[in-house]
């Protein structure tokens, strides 16, 4: 966080098949030591499989499945006194939508199932119908949030 001035939020532009910005950002999460190519060959491999499965579109199933993983709230640490306490805090819009991004894509990656578009179609599907590690993720933290919630007023 910078003293100076506030930094300027970064353009983000759609990707090429779908028009869409949420899906450039998830590619560039994929994405591993700068291979944008072979990230966007894998998502476009889950939307694959997911139409193949579901039937449906793969991108309302897609912002299903982030709309369900988004968290409202989160703890954050805070020193007072010597003890640390947990304090709720809600969470901005884009760090929610990053927080998602980010949980569906490592709870992805643990996944069992041969090659990581069957993986992460996978995780989308369940997340999208409010199953699966990643909603089990936010559901903790809310959670943790709710247990907290006598801390709330170190909040600053």
């Amino acid at each position: 966080m910078p003293r100076r001035r506030e930094v300027p939020e970064r353009v983000i532009i759609p990707d090429a098949k779908y028009n869409s910005k949420l899906v450039a950002k998830f590619i560039a999460s994929v994405m591993r030591d700068g291979k944008k190519s072979v990230a966007e060959s894998l998502l476009y491999g889950a939307f694959d499989l997911i139409e193949q499965k579901s039937k449906q579109d793969p991108l309302k199933v897609f912002e299903q499945a982030l709309d369900n993983i988004r968290p409202v709230i989160e703890v954050k640490s805070r020193r007072v006194g010597g003890s640390t306490y947990q304090v709720p805090t809600e969470i901005r819009s884009s760090r929610r939508t990053a927080l998602a991004i980010r949980w569906l894509i490592t709870y992805a990656r643990s996944r069992t199932e041969l090659g990581f578009a069957a993986k992460l179609a996978g995780e989308m599907l369940d997340a999208s119908a409010n199953r699966g590690a990643a909603v089990k993720k936010k559901e903790d933290t809310h959670k943790m949030a709710e247990a907290n919630k006598a801390f709330a007023h170190y909040r600053w």
